[in-house]
Formats: C-alpha cells, structure tokens, sequence
C-alpha cells in the first residue's frame, strides 16, 4: 500500500481530514478501491521515505493505456465525478465477456472454495479463528453480491430471466459459491482462477496481499481484463437490491398462462407413413433447335406489310354474328391498310405536331367485346405500327362490375391514359345521364377513341410507318389475374412475339394459307399468340367464333370445321364438352381434314376425360386420335409445352395413372389398384423450341426436384415475358429465377421464369401437368389442387344440382390448418333437399378419394350454396329507393330545405324601373364620389344606346363587351346595352401593369362570346391599341371599340322591350377556382326573380342605405352593383375594393358617416381590413368611426365559409360597437347566383361541428366541440324565397337523408338559363342546368351546383313560426382532391399548413401525378425557408394522415387569388408545372 511506512497521526490535519473523507466515500461505495487507493497514494505521496520505492514492484501493475489515458482527463477530486468508474465498468464488462465464452462449465459435484479467498486466509493471520471464518464467508459473500451487482447494474431483466430459468434463489452466497448449484452469475473476483482450475488443476500460487489491514480484508477484489485484481465494494442499500432481485417473489411464467391451443384444436401431426421421393436429382430438358428460317420477316409489322401487299385479296379473318352465320371477312389488304390508317392516326392526328397525344412507347389500352374480333385486330397492328404499347382488357360492364377496380390497377401501372375501342362498344358502355362514360372504379381517367375506319385518316402517300427489327422494347402487354385477384400486366418484348411465332410455326408445322377456327378468346393466350399472331405470320385464315354464339349453338365451331374444311381448331374442354353434349348424330359433320386440335387448357388433370369422350363421339366422323393436341401455357412463360401434331398410325404418348396419396404429398407414385384413389393425366408434349426447361421445389429457394417428385415448371427462353410493368420487385421474382441444385450452388447463370404450374418430366421427355401455383391448397401438411377438388366433385353427378358446372374451390385458414371450402351455383329447379344430398355424396367421395385420416373427414371441407338462380342477379349496390325508404324507416327526413313563398312578380322591366325609380348611386373613391340618380342614369344610358346603334351597327341579339372600371360608367353602359336590345358581357379591364397576364383573359372572353363591339373608355381604348397590348395580343382583330367618354345628345328612335321574360338578359363570366372559364346566361325573368328576392330577404325598401364592397363584374356582386338598387329604388354606395389598397378605412368609414344598417363585402375585404387595421382600431375611435348601426354585414362568396375569419372581424371591431352577430354569409355558384343570404328576419347563422374522418367518406358525423378531428362548418345564410334546395347523391342522383352529405341540387326562378358555349354542348346543359332525380319527384327540373353540402333542421324557429332548416357548405366537388381513395378538401389541409408556423401566410394545395404539393408563401427571412418543410409535412401527416410530395415556399403574392378572394389553385397549379412560380426553396419527393 502508498501509505506503508507512514505515521498517519504525523500527517498534516488538513491531509487526515481529506483522508477520512476519502475513507467514508469507500464506505458509503460512492467511491471505487481503484480510486480510493489512487487518491490516497497522491495525498500521501510527498510523505513517503524514498526507500518505499522498492516495494512498489509488488504493487498492482498499472491499467491498460486505454484506461490511463481515460483516466488522465479525470479529475482527482471533483465531486460531480464520483459516481464515475471507467476502470470498474471495464473489468465488469471483461468478466461478462469471458463469462459469455465460457458459457459458465457445469457445477462439478463436489464443493469447491475460491481459490483466491483460500490463498489470502492462508497468507492472513486473523487475531482468532472466528473472525476469520467470518472474514472469510463475508468476502465470499461480497464477492458474490458485487458479481450479482454487476450482471445487475447491466442489465437485471436477463439476470432475472437467468434467475427463473433455474438459478439457486438460496439468500446464503456462501452455499452458492460453495455448492455450485444453478446457473448463478458469474464470480468476478475469481473468474479467471476459478477457470485455470476448472480446467486441469492448475496450481495457483500464493498471492500474499501486503500491507492489506483488517478494516481493508472486507472489501473483496475483482480482476480486470488484463487480470490486475481490484478492490471493489458496495454499500449496504445496494446489497439489500441484490437480494431482492436475488429472491424473486414473483412465481414463473407457467403458473400464470397454461398454453391450452391443444385443447382447443388438434394440432396435425406428420405421418411416418408419408411418402418420400427416392429420384436421382433432375436436369433442365432442352427443346429441339429452334429452325433458321431464310426468308423469316424482321418483325412481325413486317409480316403484315408483306402479305397486305403481295396477297392482298387473301382472307385473314372471318367473323361470325350471333347466329353463327359469317358477318365479315377481313382481308390482308383491308388489314394493313386500316392498320396504317390507324397508326397515322394515333400519331398525327389526336394532338398537335408540338404536342402530340401519343409517342412511341406510349400505352394503350384495347377494350374490344369477343364479338368484334376484326376492329381488334386493327387495332392491335395499327398500335405495332405506330410503336405504342397495346394493352388488351375486358369491356366493362357496369361501373361496379367485379374486377373493374384490378383492371384499373392494371391501367394505373402501365400509365394508360387513351383506350381505342368501337363505335359500337362506345355505346354499350355504362354512361351518364349526360352521356359521358362513367368513370370506372379505380380507373385513371382515359380519353376514348373510336377506330372505325369512318373516323380514320387516310395518311399521305408520302408517310409510310416504321418498322424497325425486332428488339427488347416492348411489344404489348397481356394481363394476367393472381389468386389474390391483383391483375398485373406481362411484358412481351418484340424479339420475344417473334421468337414466340417462329416457335410456335415450327411445333404447329403452319404453313401458309391454312384454315383456323378459334373458340377461345382472342385477346390473351393462346388465342392471341396462335390466332391474331402466328396466323398472320403465315398467312392463315382465321375464323373467329365469339362466345355469345357458342351460348346459343355450342356446335358452331364444329360446323365451321366442317363448311371451311379447317386445318386446325383452337378450342377449350369446356367446347369440346358442350360440342359433344349438343351433337344429335348429324351425318353431314365431317371432321376428317382437321389435322390439330389444339387444346388450350389441356394441362388441365381432369382434360383428359374431355378428350377421350369427345373422341369417342367424333371418331366416327373423321376425328382422328392423334390430331387431339393439348398445351401447357401461362402469362409469364407464354407456350411452356405442346404436343405435336402426330402422324396417323403413329403410337399415341402414354398416360400417367398416379396415386392421389403420392400427389399429395408432392411425390409421383403409380396406382393401378384403387381407380378411386388415383389420378389420371395426359402430358402436353415436348418442351419448346429453342427452350429450355426444368423443375423446381414449389416452396423454399429454387431447388432442382428430384425425378419422382412434383415441382413447379420453370422455363428459359427467347419466347417468352420479360417483366410485370411498372412492378420491378415482383418482376425479380418470377423472370429472373436462378435454380440451384441440393448443395445450394446455382447450376448456372442463365435466369429462368416461373410458370406457376405444377408437373414433372416423365420418360422421353414428355411433359405432364398436374395444377397449378394459384390453386394449390395445404391441408393438414398435404398439398391438393384445386382443379382436382373441382374435378372430383363434377364427378359426382352434379347435373341435377349445380348449374353448367359452377363451381369455384378456395381454402381459409383456421388456426394452425387451412380448411377447404367449395362454392357451387346452384340450379333454378334444385331444390335444398337435392342440394343437401350432393353436399353429403361429394363429402364422402373427397373422404374416400383423398385418403383422409377419419379425425378430419368430417372437418376438413365445407360445401357452401348460393341459392340464387343463375339468372337472378343481387343488386351490387343499395338503390336510391333504397336509401330513402331506409331514411324513413329510420324517422329521417328527405335532406331539403327551401325559402318562403315568391309572389307573382307584375312589373318584370327593369329598363321601367331606370326610367322612374327613386334610386340614386354614390361611387366612393378615395379622393371624391360620383353620383348618379335615376334620370341621369337614363339620359347616360340613352346616348350609349344611340351611340351602339348609330357607331356599331349593332343588331338586336348580338353580344356588347363593357370594358369599365368599377363605376357609374358600368352601370350605364348595361342599362344603354338593354335599350338597344343587345346583351351586355361586363369584363374586367386588363391591368396597365400587367398587360401581358391579364390582357389573354380580356381576349378569351370577348372570343367566347362573339362579341360584336366593345364599349369602353378613352383611356381603356388606347391601352388595348398600344404596342405592349401588341406584344401581347393581335389588336388588327378586336371588334368595334366604342369610346363612351364623349358621346353626342342623342336619343335612341326607340327603346327595346324584349317580347318575352325569358330572354337572355346578360351574359355572366367568371373564371372559377378550377381554372375553368364558364359564362352563364341569365334570362330577364331571372334578374327580376333574384333582386325580388334579394328586397324580400333584406328588406331592401326606397328607404334604404346599403354600402357595397365587391367586385362588380360576376356574380351577385355584379347583381348588387348594377341590378338591385334599380329594381328596389334604394340609394347604394358602391366602394370598388380596389380602392382600400391605398385608403383602407375607407368601407368602415363609410358605414361610420351614412349610419348604414346593411352592407355586402367579400372575403378579401374583410381579411384586408382585419389585417390592416386589426392594430388600429383605438385610432379609428379616435377618429369617430363607430359600427354600432351595422345590422347586417354579408360576406358574398362561391366557397364554405370561413368561420375563422369572420369571428376575427367581428371580435378585432368589437370596440367599435360592431355586433357580433351582424356578420353573416351568402353562397351563391355558377348556376344560381344567389341560393342562400342572412337576411334580416331570419334566426342567426347555426354553427356545428364535424368529423373530418367522415367528411373524407363523405359522411357527416357530428361531434361536440373541441373532440379530435373536429371540424366547425357555419351555415351559408338563409334559403333565399322562392329557392329550393336538395341533397343529392351525385352517382345516384336520389335524395338524402338529412345531415347526409351530398351535392347540393337547386331550384329557383332565378336560375341560370344554361352555359354560354360556342359549340352548344346539350349534354352539359342537360346535365347541369335541366337535370332529373332518379325517383321522388321526376317531374321538376333542378340545376347542380357542385357543391357538396348538408341540411340539418335547427331547434331554431324562423319567421313563420317553422323549425329552421340549416344548409351546410362543404366544398366543391372540382376542387376536392381524390387521394388514398379518399376525398379531401384543400381548404381543410391549407387551414393546418397556415397553423405551422407563424411565417407562412397563404397557403394553397393542389396535386400533381398523385403527389401532394403545397404552395406556402413566407412572411419572414428566407432563413426560415428550411425550416417550414418538416413543419408542413408533420402537421398534414398528423391531422389528415397524408404524405406530402413536394413542398414548395415562395413570396408573398405568388398565390393568385380572385376578386372574390379565392384562390385560383389550377392556376397556380400551372405556373408550377411552367417552373414560373420563381420559388425559394422547393423540397420533392417528402
């Protein structure tokens, strides 16, 4: 020790008090030996003699580098370290280490000491002998408790779990060491002694401890890593956890869950009887050469171009009606050249030359009934022609028609985007009211094109197609339906489809104008690949017969043999089934010049019985054995095998007759015995050509079978697919399959594609099928087919149950097993006793024919019916009828609401009314007010009316542009358009600034409309003549522009009055928030019926003051500025918004001087004033503005109102006496400018909440206030009289219930006539503005607003006494965004962006090929642009569970928004995909 040979009590008194500190750190264990002697040895170290040196050879040796240097930034005698102990960490983390090596050698039966606590008694000479067994147990005992403590401190759940698992739970350490019992943790002290003596009796020498007191024998000592012993020791809180966690008083796991699954069911236990495959292991079969060709064609286009030139009056297709009788024959001429009149098309004709529709590699989709196999076979080469990707389909039926939303997947994935179809399927396909096609399920939306050759364009002689050789691109793609239902699409490359031909013409031996039938369908398989393909590869005829005809004559096929003397027939079992069924011994039949039949699905097990009975029928007519040709084929693979065409007399290829019990276990066995118990197969030929072919396990890693045993078919070849489109990671696995053999080494680097069918090779090569991937079932540790099962049961006798054969065979999985369930369709004349029967005999056959063990014959199937007749068809969906009735049923209303009555309207003239009503108008600028009273408004109006006659030359009918700004001009140039009988188009002037955005929209719509003059100012006229406009535009071609600045005293010689109400009026342009740019046409009767309501709703008498702040050119704006003062004879206030930019006070100052009670603003208004001036409402005190006199504040909008909005008006401007109740909501759209306003009799607006989840599967659910997911809607105002408003369900078109979302149906007197069109859509009118329910009340015409809404009645009373009905705006069906299946209005997911970040002011989202983009401008520094993208895309994902996809922050005032204050997100949109949004950081792919 330092301290030998130091006189303590001659120390310093500051040294002995730092040593006792020391020594009661070490007793409180706050302090390690390592560091207690370390700090002591450096205390004492200036009062040790020199000659101590010498024993410091017997010290400890010094730690390793990594700890002294470790140790070297340590402070000595810093508190806040004292809890620190490198040295101690490291020495219990080697211990463990080493304990972890050694895995703790089993406990020798006999009790063994430490042997380093015997070498210290030894060396120790205690006092007396009890305290040196009491020294000695207690270091034993220490010793013991700090290895504990060190598991423990490391981690106590596995030292606990050791503990349970059989560790000595005895409180005695002593007796642990000891006797050695359990799996105890490891002894730390004397781990690697205690190992030297396990190991050999390694003598251990005598370690005498020097200068080791007797206070200091306590502490026990511990090694490290490199074996230097360390005192450790550990205070008496800690010993006490020790033993706890040594003593769990928790019982084991067992005594509280007792597994009791095999109670519950019997576990399946595996048969030593089972059978096992005694092969050698197999090798991959080759196919014949694939034959050299001289004359082959590059491609397959090449083919075509060369037999439509040289052998153009050839026929290549005959198609049959629903007769059976021929309809058309298409010849080779007539095929190519409509092909190339198709590819010309494609290509040139569908977009521009800038901006083509199509491009090469572009896929199509085909949708073609079976009945037209010539318009698909154009289609199909005219795609090859012009190098797109043809991608064959289903017709659809209906829009809920099973497997329409996989066939959508399918078109999804391959990016579809056009789909060529007939004129006359265009017309069988499920459409709108309107007429257009419905949109599928799932489907993207697709543009259709018609094929006839009556739409085709006939191309130059100069244009001829490209045809370039055969490559790897692909060719088409065939879809492929999985046994979970995904349908996925396989790649055919170009060289593979030629390769695939060549192969085919080599095994088929197809020579040139042979005769072919086909049954089966010819848009996939081996309809495709033998009918359309390798037929006009050579040149043969093909004669299609559709489906619908072998429903009606299952013998046509076999006519159509006979009649054209076929060569080959294409057909399934179930047609040779049919065919023999339908057969009544015609003697004028003769099947003698067939020379192949092929057989399609003839890997099939129970095909086999179909053959031979078919064969035994026909045989007599000329049908002869070895012609009978079955294949194996599948998507990924293509042509896997096909037997050839035999020779006559040749010996027919032998049958395999295996046992039911060796398939099952996936083992090939012979049964000749038990012909109940055996199955009987036919091969399907030789591989193909140029093939190469081999059998590997069906689970696990490829593995080569061995030669009796059952594996799936794996297949390498140029002939053959290439990949899933669009779906890599499935494709890896099945095109790109490397066998390997039992030792696990691939047999080569050649990929292989997986077939998924089931066979094996039997002798010469031939190959046998027995199922396949998709049908194959597990039960009980036992594979079975589900073409077996099927097999089986059609076995026994189910003609008079189960209807054509239906039956479908599927497995769930119950517990531990799969259980097998067969689903049959029964028959409309079987009865439940004839049903009950079959189930019984058909459970019994499987029992026997399967050799099921009798514990699960009564368990392991389930035999379910569907009652239904064939014929009788459940509906796919619930019926509007339904609904309501439902509804009612439930003690719901019908979801409608209207205003009070309308009276009759006797004075309907509003050109009258200018002439003599008491109205006068104030324009309000900021720096003086123009005036204007009924009788200078009519004088205006007259000179204007001159002026169009007498300038323009205008007739009576024809459209006048009115180009102002916001003014009496405006208001005088409608009223002059009236006089003159011309229909006034109000358009907002281009901005002097920005002519080159905002002067195209001036264009368009005097484009649209067919303007015959412009009326404008002087200024206005000059900016649209000027060189900037120029630049812009083509000013040579504006109409006549009339300056109205300076006009004569004229009168007009008379002023018109339309004959009758429903004339038009005006027409009304607006650009909605979708971009879309719609002008409506609003009838004289309309304009009266709406500002009669408007007067009735607002009380809005000659009395009157109103201040309106809106946009004058669109909507009710436009009706308040120009049409209800006239009609109602008050006196308005017209404020032009433009005008707060620079005297923002201006609107509430106003109300403030006149005293008004009533006043219309917009959105942007309100959050111009609210953010302006929300600081500065003591100064306008100051100023005596005072709003106590507002009664009525009305927001005019298209949208949902913003409930957060207006509460902030009203609570900033709550000081200057505004009522909170005074701001209110109006909703008007394009079809009815007007549906609901706040008047002021009615009840205050309602406010409700929302759950956002339901909105999202358009369902309301209301919730209380402040509940998650909430969502507070403020009603719209009050129904305007004579409205009447319905929800509707927009697929169905049949009412709702209340408080049901849907889209909200209007009718009025003043509706809008229809959209203003250059074309005249009637579809689109009929579907917007004339539209019917399905059923309720047929006879009224109602008008869709697009809007997606709700009713709900109030407890609320309105003015005569009746519960108030409440219409709830949601949102706009062409702005909600279509994500995850879901729908998602933007606004909901702009409102969460703007409460990120206290940076982010406007915010709008939109989306981009199913990305979500969100458009945020930034308030502050561009530092914090980084710093808004997590925000963004946390807060969305958290509250609407959405990825974003691309985040972009830009300026201030890069999101355009409307007069009206909305946000025109289409536009935006656009200026994205322009890359003109100039952003300052954008972040893709979130």
């Amino acid at each position: 020790m330092a301290d030998r040979g130091v006189d303590l009590c001659a120390l310093p008194k500051e040294v002995r008090d730092q040593l006792a500190e020391l020594d009661l750190e070490l007793s409180e264990g706050d302090i390690t030996q390592k560091g207690y002697e370390k700090k002591r040895a450096k205390l004492l170290a200036p009062f040790i003699p020199q000659t101590q040196t010498s024993n410091s050879a017997q010290a400890p040796p010094p730690a390793p580098s990594s700890s002294r240097q470790r140790r070297a930034h340590r402070s000595g005698g810093a508190r806040d370290d004292r809890y620190r102990s490198d040295i101690h960490t490291e020495a219990v983390q080697a211990a463990l280490a080493k304990h972890k090596e050694q895995k703790m050698a089993l406990p020798m039966p006999t009790k063994r000491r430490s042997a380093f606590v015997h070498s210290s008694v030894e060396n120790c000479t205690p006092p007396d002998t009890s305290s040196a067994s009491e020294d000695e147990g207690s270091l034993r005992r220490r010793a013991a408790l700090r290895a504990a403590l060190a598991q423990t401190l490391q981690s106590p759940d596995s030292w606990i779990s050791r503990s349970l698992q059989g560790s000595s739970t005895s409180s005695s350490a002593s007796s642990t060491l000891s006797h050695g019992e359990g799996n105890v943790p490891p002894d730390v002290t004397t781990s690697a002694i205690q190992d030297q003596v396990s190991r050999g009796g390694v003598e251990v020498p005598n370690a005498p401890v020097r200068g080791m007191s007797r206070g200091q024998s306590r502490s026990s000592m511990m090694e490290t890593a490199d074996g230097v012993p360390v005192s450790s020791r550990v205070s008496t809180k800690i010993q006490q956890l020790l033993n706890t966690l040594k003593r769990p008083k928790r019982p084991p796991l067992s005594e509280f869950f007792v597994d009791d699954t095999d109670e519950i069911v019997e576990v399946p236990q595996p048969d030593p009887n089972t059978p096992k495959p005694e092969g050698r292991q197999s090798t991959p079969v080759k196919g014949e050469p694939l034959g050299v060709v001289s004359n082959w064609p590059p491609a397959l286009q090449a083919a075509l171009a060369r037999w439509g030139a040289t052998q153009a009056k050839s026929p290549a297709l005959t198609a049959l009606d629903i007769t059976g009788k021929p309809l058309y024959t298409l010849t080779y001429g007539k095929l190519w050249s409509r092909s190339v009149k198709l590819a010309f098309t494609l290509l040139n004709r569908l977009g521009t030359k800038t901006e083509p529709v199509l491009k090469p590699g572009d896929r199509v989709a085909l949708v073609y009934p079976n009945s037209d196999p010539g318009m698909f076979y154009v289609a199909f080469y005219g795609c090859l022609l012009a190098e797109v990707i043809p991608v064959p389909i289903e017709v659809p039926l209906s829009r809920k028609d099973a497997g329409i939303q996989q066939i959508g997947f399918l078109l999804g994935s391959c990016g579809v985007s056009l789909a060529l179809t007939s004129e006359a399927c265009l017309k069988g396909l499920p459409k709108t009211p309107n007429g257009e096609i419905i949109q599928f399920k799932g489907w993207p939306r697709l543009k259709w094109v018609v094929t006839d050759t009556k739409y085709l364009t006939k191309p130059s002689k100069d244009w001829q197609p490209h045809i370039p050789t055969a490559n790897t691109d692909p060719a088409y793609i065939e879809y492929k339906a999985s046994k979970e239902g995904t349908v996925m699409g396989v790649a055919v490359s170009k060289v593979a489809m030629l390769t695939h031909c060549q192969a085919l013409t080599q095994a088929c031996n197809y020579i040139e104008g042979e005769t072919l039938v086909n049954v089966v369908d010819f848009k996939k398989d081996i309809g495709l690949w033998h009918g359309v393909l390798t037929c006009v590869m050579n040149r043969i005829h093909t004669i299609s017969v559709p489906y619908s005809v072998m429903k009606a004559c299952p013998l046509s096929w076999v006519q159509r043999v006979n009649i054209h003397k076929a060569r080959v027939a294409l057909v399934k079992c179930r047609d040779l089934h049919w065919a023999m069924m339908a057969f009544r011994e015609q003697r004028d039949i003769s099947l003698a010049t067939l020379r192949m039949l092929l057989v399609a699905d003839g890997a099939n097990p129970w095909s086999v019985s179909s053959c031979d009975a078919f064969l035994n029928v026909f045989q007599s007519h000329g049908l002869k054995p070895e012609v009978i040709c079955p294949c194996a084929a599948s998507p990924e693979a293509m042509t896997v095998a096909i037997r050839r065409p035999g020779v006559p007399g040749a010996p027919l290829p032998a049958r395999a007759i295996l046992s039911m019990w060796g398939l099952s276990h996936g083992v090939i066995r012979v049964n000749t015995e038990d012909k109940n118990s055996a199955l009987t197969v036919q091969d399907v030929g030789h591989v193909m050509p140029g093939a190469l072919m081999c059998i590997v396990k069906p689970d696990g890693p490829p593995q080569l079978c061995k030669t009796d045993e059952i594996g799936e078919i794996l297949v390498n070849s140029r002939a053959g697919g290439t990949m899933y489109y669009g779906l890599p990671g499935v494709t890896k696995n099945t095109f790109e399959v490397i066998p390997v053999n039992s030792s696990g080494a691939p047999i080569g680097d050649i990929p292989f594609v997986r077939s998924g069918l089931l066979g094996f090779v039997g002798p010469g090569s031939l190959v046998f099928v027995v199922g396949k991937m998709e049908g194959l079932l597990n039960v009980s540790s036992r594979r079975h087919n589900a073409d077996d099962l099927v097999a089986t049961a059609l076995a026994v006798e189910p003609v008079k149950t189960v209807y054509r054969g239906r039956i479908v065979v599927f497995s769930v999985t119950v517990f531990y097993d799969e259980r097998i369930v067969v689903v049959a369709e029964q028959r409309p004349d079987a009865n439940e006793e004839d049903s009950f029967q079959w189930m019984s005999r058909v459970l019994q056959v499987h029992a026997r024919v399967r050799l099921l063990p009798p514990t699960h014959s009564h368990c392991w199937i389930h035999v379910v019916f569907f009652v239904l007749s064939h014929r009788q068809y459940s509906p796919v969906g619930v019926g509007p009828a339904s609904v309501m009735v439902g509804n009612l049923v439930a003690g719901k209303r019908i979801a409608q609401a209207a205003g009070r009555e309308l009276a009759l309207i006797d004075d309907q003239d509003l050109v009258k009314k200018v002439r003599r009503g008491p109205f006068s108008l104030y324009v309000a600028h900021r720096d003086a007010v123009s005036t204007a009273t009924c009788v200078q408004l009519h004088r205006r109006a007259e000179k204007i009316s001159a002026a169009l006659t007498e300038k323009g030359s205008i007739n009576t009918g024809d459209n006048v542009v009115l180009l102002y700004p916001p003014g009496i001009d405006l208001i005088a140039s409608f009223y002059g358009c009236l006089y003159a009988g011309c229909i006034p188009v109000t358009v907002r002037p281009p901005h002097p600034q920005n002519l080159a955005a905002t002067l195209p929209t001036v264009r368009m719509i005097i484009d649209v409309s067919k303007a015959a003059c412009i009326l404008t100012t002087q200024t206005l006229m000059k900016m649209l003549r000027s060189k900037e406009a120029a630049a812009t535009v083509n000013v040579k071609t504006w109409p006549i522009i009339i300056d109205t600045d300076d006009l004569p005293r004229k009168r007009p010689m008379q002023i018109y009055k339309p004959p009758t109400a429903e004339m038009l009026a005006y027409l009304d342009f607006s650009v909605s928030t979708t971009g879309m740019l719609t002008g409506v046409k609003i009838s004289h009767a309309a304009v009266s019926a709406l500002c009669r309501s408007i007067k009735l709703q607002c009380e809005l008498y000659s009395s009157r003051q109103i201040v309106i702040c809106l946009d004058p050119y669109c909507g009710l704006g436009f009706v308040l500025w120009c049409l209800s003062s006239v009609y109602s004879g008050h006196q308005s206030i017209l404020i032009p918004p433009m005008e707060l930019e620079s005297s923002l006070p201006l609107w509430l100052s106003t109300l403030s001087q006149y005293r008004i009670r009533d006043t219309f603003c917009s959105y942007s208004v309100m959050e111009l004033c609210t953010k302006g001036l929300g600081t500065q409402t003591e100064a306008l005190k100051a100023r005596g503005v005072n709003l106590s006199c507002v009664r009525s504040c009305v927001v005019v909008a298209e949208e949902r109102p913003r409930l957060a909005l207006t509460q902030s008006f009203s609570k900033l401007f709550k000081d200057l006496g505004l009522s909170s109740r005074a701001v209110s909501t109006a909703f008007g759209s394009r079809v009815n400018l007007a549906l609901c306003l706040q008047g002021t009799t009615g009840p205050d607006p309602s406010t409700v909440y929302v759950d956002m989840k339901s909105l999202r599967h358009d369902r309301v659910r209301l919730v209380e206030r402040g509940a998650p997911q909430s969502l507070p809607l403020m009603e719209s105002g009050t129904i305007l009289p004579g409205v009447r408003v319905i929800i509707v369900n927009p697929e169905t078109r049949g009412p709702l219930g209340d408080s049901h979302l849907g889209e909200i149906w209007v009718s009025s007197p003043h509706n809008s006539s229809g959209y203003y069109t250059i074309y005249g859509e009637e579809s689109l009118q009929a579907d917007h503005f004339n539209t019917r329910l399905s059923f309720g009340e047929p006879q009224t015409l109602w008008a869709r607003t697009g809007y997606l809404g709700f009713v709900r009645r109030t407890e609320l009373l309105d003015a005569s006494g009746d519960r108030h009905d409440a219409l709830f705006v949601v949102g706009s069906l062409d702005e909600a965004l279509e994500l995850r299946g879901l729908r998602y209005h933007p606004i909901d997911i702009e409102t969460s962006v703007s409460r990120a970040h206290r940076s982010i002011g406007e915010s709008a989202v939109f989306t981009w090929t199913n990305l979500l983009v969100v458009v945020s401008e930034l308030c502050g520094s561009e530092q914090e642009a980084l710093d808004l993208v997590p925000l963004v895309t946390s807060v969305v994902l958290e509250e609407h569970h959405l990825v974003v996809g691309v985040v972009v922050v830009v300026d201030p005032g890069v999101i355009p928004i409307n007069s009206r204050g909305e946000k025109q997100r289409m536009h935006l949109r656009d200026s994205f995909l322009a890359d003109q949004l100039d952003p300052i950081y954008v972040a893709y792919n979130m």
